[in-house]
C-alpha cells in the first residue's frame, strides 16, 4: 500500500472498510489526530482538562454537538467512519471495539480531534532518523505512567506516554525536531531509565506493541493521545467513544503547519 496517499483517498479507504491496521507511517505529509467524543453535558470540563494538559492533550478541532464532521481538518471528514477502530466506553470501562460510530451516533455528542505524534515521525524520517515501530510494521508501544494530570472536573488520572527507541545522537536530533511541534506533543517528557516515571517493563506496553531496543539506544518518551481514555476512564462517564489507540483520524492539516519557529 502507498503509505504516502492523499489523506481523503486514505480516509476513504478506511470509510469502505478497506484498512483495519494502525495509521503510522500513513496519510503522507498530514497531521493525525487522536479522539475524545463525549455527551455535550461533559465537553466543557474535558476542554478544561485538554488546556490544563497541552502536552498530552494539543487540541487540533472541537466539533458542534452532534456534527460528525470537523471541517477545519478535512472538507469530507466524516468521524462516524474515518478512523480504522474506535473504543466505546461505558461507566469507565471498554463496552465494545467498533468498525462504525453510525449505530451509537447520538445528537448530543462533542468531537475533540487531538494531535497525535504520528504527525512528527514522518519529519523524523525526513532527517533519517529511524522510527523502529514502522520499521518493524508494528503498532507505537504505549505505556501508562505515575506522571499525575491536572485535574477538571471528573478527568483526571495520569498521563499516557508513546515510546520510540533511538541512539544518543538520533535523540538529541528528535528532541530538537520535535519541540518545533507542540501541536502534536511537542518535546518528549522524558528519556532513560522507564521506571522513573512508573514504567517496569518496555516489552510489556500497556497499549501496542512492543518493538526491539538495541544495547546502544535509550527509550524517549513523548506524551500521548491514548491520555484522555485514561481521564474517560478515571470518570466513569456512562457513555464515551475514541479511537483505538494508533488507529488515528488522518486529517488534511499538512504537517509544516503545525510547526513554529
Amino acid at each position: 500500500m502507498d503509505l504516502n496517499r492523499h489523506p481523503a483517498e486514505f480516509r476513504r479507504l478506511v470509510r469502505r472498510g478497506d484498512f483495519r491496521k494502525p495509521t503510522a507511517g500513513h496519510g503522507g505529509n498530514h497531521a493525525q489526530a487522536n479522539l475524545a467524543i463525549l455527551p455535550q453535558q461533559y465537553a466543557a470540563d474535558f476542554l478544561r482538562f485538554c488546556q490544563l494538559n497541552p502536552k498530552a492533550c494539543p487540541l487540533l478541532g472541537v466539533s458542534e454537538p452532534g456534527d460528525w464532521r470537523l471541517p477545519q481538518l478535512g472538507a469530507d471528514l466524516d468521524i462516524r467512519n474515518d478512523v480504522p477502530a474506535y473504543y466505546l466506553y461505558r461507566e469507565g470501562r471498554l463496552a465494545e471495539e467498533l468498525e462504525s460510530l453510525e449505530a451509537v451516533w447520538r445528537d448530543d455528542l462533542v468531537t475533540f480531534a487531538i494531535g497525535c505524534s504520528f504527525s512528527f515521525e514522518h519529519v523524523l524520517l525526513e532527517y533519517d532518523i529511524p522510527v523502529r515501530h514502522i520499521e518493524q510494521g508494528r503498532n507505537v508501544p504505549m505505556f501508562r505512567t505515575n506522571i499525575a494530570n491536572g485535574v477538571a472536573g471528573p478527568f483526571g488520572g495520569n498521563m499516557v506516554v508513546s515510546m520510540r527507541p533511538l541512539r544518543a545522537a538520533d535523540a538529541i536530533r528528535a528532541i530538537q525536531i520535535t519541540s518545533r511541534f507542540p501541536g502534536v506533543h511537542g518535546a518528549p517528557v522524558h528519556l532513560g531509565d522507564p521506571r522513573l516515571i512508573g514504567i517496569e517493563d518496555l516489552q510489556r506496553p500497556d497499549y501496542g506493541d512492543a518493538v526491539d531496543i538495541a544495547p546502544d539506544e535509550i527509550p524517549v518518551f513523548w506524551a500521548c493521545g491514548v491520555t484522555p481514555q485514561q481521564a474517560i476512564l478515571s470518570a466513569e462517564l456512562p457513555f464515551a467513544i475514541a479511537h483505538k489507540p494508533g488507529y488515528m483520524l488522518v486529517t488534511d492539516v499538512p504537517n509544516h503547519r503545525l510547526a513554529v519557529l
